[in-house]
């Protein structure tokens, strides 16, 4: 008897599993404010060189002229942003429309001023990361990816050896202390220390969310559930362009997307662990007792005073019998069906994430506004998202997940062939894409976790998720490759899709199929050939035989 059947025996998708699911995506949905927050706090905007302090400043009417004396046009007409007069063409005064051919210039050695209009104070404006210094805006962002990466690979391992709850309490806390604290510190140093703590958290909070929604739902409502994540992280987008609408100031911005994490760290306290991860590491009274509440909540409180420690672990007793006492990384190589799915998924979370945040990332190249572009590329993703929904609860997760990633890649690389002029197309095409990513992206998320057993869940959760991390700080290094050539960034980005999308087709379905519990069963229904219920029926029938123990369905 598998351990959804207990599940449902004590309500289904109750009061609980609802509650339950709601409070955990509500954190992850912020926590998309924070992996898209430098699109707003680190956004460019016009600027030039800051004249000598040793001249007089221009009366306000005579500002535009002053400008056009201190600092040559660019090709566009524009001042030039990073290069100024060596000494000021006063000529230009007289005649605004003349130029200065072969006038010695020389780069901003006062500073730069920034235009403030649309937004009046920024990471870029405040530390002047324009120029030479550009790179560091960027830097910033894959420290946070950095940060991202070591999480999964921390986060990942500690989950099964401590539990789901606990990395994820910690990570709420960590989050809004480290949030706060970059709204207020003055140093740019600083400021990427606390984006790394935060990156850190994002993995801490994915996975360990999605893993205790999965281990706590019963099998057919896992699918709705693993999809509502994604839906949660879209919302967050739409949130974060919002706020930012309102809230232009980068700290304020940066504030008001960090405390409410204070108050998610609060209330997770009352969050019940996993009753699985309890009955696995051997913990049946303090799994008992998260059960018992459970079945209160769902209405179904006298089956939850019918149960014992001995019905409780003869739902999952089969596997106490090959269950290990640690785990290493090793174990997801050592044995075949494991290595496969391991291998595969590796191709599949590091293209997705090189895709998707190839597309994310850089909205300003799209030339709206900003503020439009983050609407359209989060909108898009609910529609592609509810296509999704329904194709992985009858059509299968497999067959979903392949069919969005090559279908992304295909988008990303006709837009290509779209003329430049043509920017109303270029961008919706690249939002259908960035759709069909984050729907991809999603699936997988819920595919990994029921493709895993419970026993090594978190760990492998954490390492294809490492994958992912490093496909997020590859993609802007391949975006920079625009510069040498401009078909390289998309051809990249769409081919890896479509190769991840091929990847999947080797991995088996798990569509209404319960969780396997450990590495043993796993292999065994693939030694076998049984789907996973079958493995479970047989290791039970088998358990029960040699410790004379009856099926204990009929006890409630």
């Amino acid at each position: 008897m598998a351990f959804a059947e207990l599940l449902d025996a004590l309500g289904g998708v109750g009061r609980f599993q609802r509650l339950f699911t709601a409070a955990l995506l509500l954190p992850c949905g912020l926590l998309a404010c924070h992996t898209f927050l430098q699109t707003f706090t680190a956004a460019g905007a016009p600027h030039h060189c800051r004249a000598a302090p040793n001249l007089t400043a221009p009366p306000a009417n005579l500002s535009g002229a002053w400008l056009r004396a201190t600092v040559p046009l660019d090709a566009r007409g524009a001042p030039e942003p990073c290069r100024r007069y060596t000494e000021p063409q006063w000529a230009l005064l007289l005649h605004p429309n003349a130029s200065a051919p072969g006038a010695p210039t020389e780069p901003c050695g006062d500073g730069w001023v920034h235009e403030r209009r649309e937004f009046p104070s920024t990471i870029v404006t405040e530390w002047d990361l324009v120029c030479e210094a550009r790179s560091l805006r960027d830097l910033a962002q894959s420290v946070y990816m950095a940060g991202v990466l070591l999480g999964a690979a921390v986060f990942g391992g500690l989950a099964d050896r401590l539990g789901r709850k606990a990395p994820l309490v910690w990570s709420y806390l960590q989050l809004a202390v480290s949030g706060v604290a970059a709204a207020y510190l003055s140093s740019f140093a600083a400021y990427c220390a606390c984006r790394f703590l935060m990156g850190m958290t994002f993995s801490g909070i994915i996975l360990n969310s999605l893993s205790l929604v999965v281990e706590w739902m019963p099998t057919r409502g896992r699918t709705v559930a693993g999809i509502l994540l994604g839906y949660s992280f879209t919302l967050g987008q739409l949130v974060l362009a919002g706020l930012a609408y309102l809230i232009r100031p980068w700290r304020w911005l940066q504030f008001a997307v960090s405390v409410p994490f204070l108050v998610f760290f609060l209330y997770s306290w009352w969050l019940p662990e996993s009753s699985r991860w309890l009955l696995l590491q051997g913990k049946s009274q303090l799994a008992l007792q998260n059960l018992r509440k459970v079945a209160a909540m769902n209405g179904r409180k006298e089956e939850g005073e019918r149960l014992t420690t001995e019905v409780v672990r003869s739902y999952i007793q089969s596997e106490f019998t090959s269950v290990r006492t640690s785990s290493s990384l090793w174990d997801l190589f050592r044995t075949p069906a494991i290595r496969k799915v391991t291998c595969c998924l590796m191709v599949v979370w590091f293209s997705n994430s090189l895709a998707y945040y190839g597309l994310a990332m850089d909205l300003q190249k799209f030339g709206f506004s900003i503020y439009l572009v983050q609407v359209l590329f989060g909108a898009i993703d609910i529609p592609a998202m509810l296509v999704a929904t329904f194709t992985m609860i009858y059509v299968g997760r497999r067959a979903t997940v392949a069919s969005f990633l090559i279908l992304a890649g295909l988008m990303v690389i006709s837009n290509m062939f779209v003329p430049e002029d043509m920017q109303t197309l270029r961008t919706a095409q690249a939002a259908l894409g960035k759709g069909c990513l984050a729907s991809s992206f999603i699936s997988v998320y819920l595919f990994t976790g029921e493709l895993y057993p419970t026993e090594i869940r978190q760990m492998g959760m954490g390492f294809t998720s490492v994958n992912a991390r490093l496909g997020g700080l590859a993609a802007p290094l391949l975006s920079t490759l625009g510069e040498f050539n401009a078909i390289l960034p998309p051809v990249g980005f769409g081919a890896t899709s479509i190769l991840a999308g091929l990847a999947i087709c080797f991995l088996t379905e798990t569509l209404n199929m319960p969780l396997v519990e450990t590495i043993e069963a796993m292999e065994r229904r693939a030694r076998e050939g049984l789907s996973t219920k079958e493995a479970e029926d047989k290791s039970e029938e088998i358990s029960l035989q040699q410790l004379g123990a009856s099926p204990l369905k009929e006890t409630i």
